[in-house]
């Protein structure tokens, strides 16, 4: 059994207040766990507005099969938050 870790850094310019920003990510979290079967957490800035920091979790038997999600999860990610993905950390345990 692989875990696989996924931990993403976003900055986001158009968040004026807590309340948008967590609409915003809610948002984003629900779109990717109907696709890609994955657990989110918020893990840091949960106080800052414009930043946040989430922390996705897969299990399978076989890495690539969490490599080829997670690479598709960032594309998407870049694609549809209203910000930037400033860091993104990968690990397998």
């Amino acid at each position: 059994m692989i875990i696989g870790y996924l931990c993403i850094e976003i900055y986001l310019p158009y968040s004026h207040s807590l309340k948008e920003k967590r609409k915003r990510l809610k948002s984003y979290q629900d779109r990717l766990k109907k696709r890609f079967n994955v657990s989110f957490a918020e893990l840091d800035y949960q106080n800052k507005w414009q930043r946040a920091k989430i922390g996705m979790v897969a299990i399978n038997s076989r890495k690539a099969v969490i490599e080829k999600a997670f690479n598709q999860l960032l594309r998407e990610a870049e694609q549809i938050i209203e910000g930037e993905v400033i860091s993104k950390e990968i690990d397998f345990f």
